[in-house]
């Protein structure tokens, strides 16, 4: 059976429950006051945000490797082979376009001319 105990000994424990729910009660104040939680917000956006980027770099790091592979030999020596035709199809676009373009102003400049008269 249950040993009786003194009122001392009652008053005693009521007392450091009181002290454990106090301390209870001050954790729960802490984790509800606003700041509490938009800090913990902010700090799960920029871990969110931080990974995010870290996949970002990680995937764009790869690609780039790729491409350099593909243009670089292993000891660093450029793969004359791969770059003249990329470079040749490059000045052929850069040719259509600036040629375009100059077609459309002098098309536009036209039209502008008889528009007026």
């Amino acid at each position: 059976m249950a040993e009786a105990r003194t009122p001392a000994q009652i008053e005693a424990d009521i007392a450091r429950r009181r002290q454990e729910l106090a301390v209870v009660l001050d954790e729960i104040g802490v984790r509800m006051h606003p700041k509490t939680i938009i800090g913990d917000a902010k700090a799960k956006v920029a871990s969110k945000v931080d990974h995010t980027a870290g996949r970002a770099y990680v995937a764009a790091n790869r690609v780039v490797s790729e491409v350099r592979a593909r243009f670089v030999t292993e000891d660093g020596a450029p793969r004359l082979e791969r770059i003249v035709p990329v470079a040749l199809v490059a000045v052929g676009v850069i040719g259509l376009l600036a040629s375009s373009s100059r077609s459309a102003s002098k098309t536009a400049a036209k039209s502008g001319r008889r528009g007026r008269r």
